[in-house]
C-alpha cells in the first residue's frame, strides 16, 4: 500500500482529503440556514422498489462541515414533534426545497421543542434582497 503523501508532497493532508471529498459532494444543494422551512426528499426501499418520501419541516440545527455536514428537521406530526437527523450529501438524499426562510439570532433552535405549535410558527419571515 502506497502512501499518497508521498506520492504528491506538495499538497498537504488536508487538501488530499478535501480532493477525495470533492468527488462525492452534491453540487445543488442550496445554501441552507437554521430557521428554513424545508422540504426534503429521502430516497426509501421497499422490496424492489425505491421511491421518494418528502418531510417538510423546519431546520433546528447545523453541524460539521463539508462532506459531514447534517441538519436536523423538526416537524409536528398529528400533535407530536419529530425531529430527523439528515446528512446531506448522503446517496439516500435526493431533493431539498427552502419553502420559506425565518430570520433568527441564535445557531440552534432547541426551544422550538418546549414551544407549542402555534408559538413555533412565529419565527420572523426574512425576505432575502437579490
Amino acid at each position: 500500500m502506497t502512501n499518497l503523501k508521498e506520492e504528491v508532497p506538495s499538497l498537504s493532508r488536508k487538501r488530499i482529503l478535501d480532493l477525495v471529498e470533492e468527488n462525492y459532494k452534491k453540487k445543488n444543494t442550496a445554501n441552507l440556514f437554521v430557521g428554513d422551512t424545508v422540504k426534503i426528499g429521502v430516497l426509501i426501499k421497499e422490496g424492489n422498489k425505491e421511491r421518494v418520501q418528502y418531510y417538510q419541516g423546519i431546520i433546528l440545527a447545523k453541524k460539521n462541515s463539508g462532506i459531514n455536514l447534517t441538519i436536523y428537521v423538526r416537524k409536528v406530526f398529528q400533535g407530536i414533534g419529530v425531529e430527523r437527523k439528515f446528512l446531506i450529501h448522503s446517496p439516500k438524499f435526493e431533493s431539498i426545497e427552502i419553502i420559506k426562510s425565518a430570520r433568527v439570532r441564535r445557531s440552534k433552535l432547541y426551544y422550538l421543542r418546549k414551544i407549542t405549535t402555534t408559538k413555533g410558527s412565529r419565527l420572523k419571515q426574512r425576505f432575502n434582497s437579490k
